[in-house]
C-alpha cells in the first residue's frame, strides 16, 4: 500500500506561526523531504521533532529527484514535503512531486498553515474578496513593463513577490506604468521589524529611498482598477479611435499610437480601429 505524502506549511517568520496538526505530521512521517534541511532544522529543534530528512529537494534538482521519492512513497513511506517558509508549491519547489504522486495514485494531504501573501492581503488594507497572485515580476525591464500594461484595467487586487535587490526597480516601473495606483509594500511579515507601507509606487520609492536600502521578504500589493475610471478611460480611447481614422491613420501607425497613448493591448486596441 503506497504511503501519503504531506504538504505541510510552515511559518514564514515567527515560529509560533505553526498548527499543531503541522507538528504532528513532521513528527510522525517517515521522512521529511526539506528545500534546505538547514532552515527547516531550526523548526524540528524548536519543537524537538526528531524525524530524519530525505533528499533535499530545491528548486533545479526536482525532476532529478523526484523519482526516488515516488519509489518511497510507493513502497509505503509517509513523507512530508516542506519549504523554507510558509506553503509549498506557493513560489516555491514542489509542483513535479505532487503532479507525479497524485498520477500514480498516491494520496496527497495538504496541512494548511502560514502563507505569506495572504498575511499580506489581509494586513494591506485593499480588496480581498477577489485577487490574483502572479508571482514575481519579471525581471526584464521591457517584459516588466509589458506586464504592468496587462494589468492596467485589472479590477482584482494584485499580488506579486519581490526582494530587497528588485524592490527598487519593481516600484520605479509601476510608478512609470501605474502612477496613481494605491500599493502596499508588506515587509518581513511575522517578525520584529513587520512593515506595511502604503501609498502610489512613487510614495513607497521615496519613504524607502531615504533609508537606502530594504530588507527582508517582501511583497507587494497592486490595488484594482477602478470600474468608473475604467469606463471613462474606455470612452476616450473609443473617441481618440475614431479620431485617428478621420485623420486617415488606421492601419499599423494608428495601432501603435492607441496602444501607447492608452495602455490597451494589440487585442482590445484592433477592434476600435476596425470596426464597422
Amino acid at each position: 500500500m503506497a504511503g501519503t505524502l504531506y504538504v505541510v506549511s510552515t511559518p514564514i517568520g515567527n515560529l509560533s506561526d505553526i498548527t499543531l496538526r503541522a507538528i504532528e505530521t513532521l513528527r510522525t512521517v517517515d521522512q521529511i523531504v526539506a528545500e534546505d534541511t538547514r532552515n527547516t532544522n531550526r523548526i524540528l529543534d524548536r519543537y524537538n521533532i526528531s524525524t530524519r530528512f530525505a533528499e533535499s529537494y530545491y528548486q533545479g534538482v526536482e525532476r532529478e529527484r523526484t523519482p526516488h521519492l515516488l519509489r518511497l512513497l510507493e513502497q509505503g513511506k509517509n513523507l512530508a514535503l516542506v519549504s523554507d517558509a510558509g506553503t509549498p508549491l506557493i513560489s516555491d519547489p514542489g509542483y513535479p512531486l505532487v503532479r507525479e504522486a497524485l498520477e500514480r495514485g498516491i494520496p496527497v494531504v495538504p496541512i494548511p498553515g502560514p502563507t505569506a501573501l495572504i498575511a499580506a492581503l489581509t494586513g494591506s488594507g485593499l480588496p480581498a474578496d477577489h485577487f490574483a497572485f502572479d508571482g514575481a515580476l519579471p525581471r526584464k525591464s521591457g517584459e516588466r513593463e509589458a506586464y504592468l500594461r496587462s494589468i492596467s484595467r485589472e479590477a482584482r487586487t494584485v499580488i506579486v513577490h519581490s526582494s530587497p535587490h528588485r524592490l527598487f526597480s519593481d516600484l520605479e516601473a509601476i510608478a512609470t506604468i501605474l502612477p496613481e495606483r494605491e500599493v502596499v509594500l508588506a515587509r518581513e511579515l511575522t517578525k520584529v521589524h513587520e512593515e506595511f507601507l502604503r501609498g502610489t509606487a512613487q510614495q513607497v520609492l521615496d519613504r524607502l529611498r531615504t533609508r537606502g536600502e530594504a530588507k527582508g521578504e517582501c511583497i507587494l500589493l497592486l490595488a484594482g482598477a477602478d470600474v468608473a475610471e475604467e469606463s471613462a478611460n474606455r470612452e476616450l480611447a473609443q473617441q481618440l479611435a475614431e479620431l485617428l481614422m478621420r485623420e486617415g491613420i488606421s492601419g499599423k501607425a494608428g495601432l501603435r499610437i492607441l496602444m501607447l497613448a492608452t495602455g490597451m493591448r494589440r487585442n482590445e486596441a484592433y477592434p476600435l480601429l476596425h470596426s464597422p
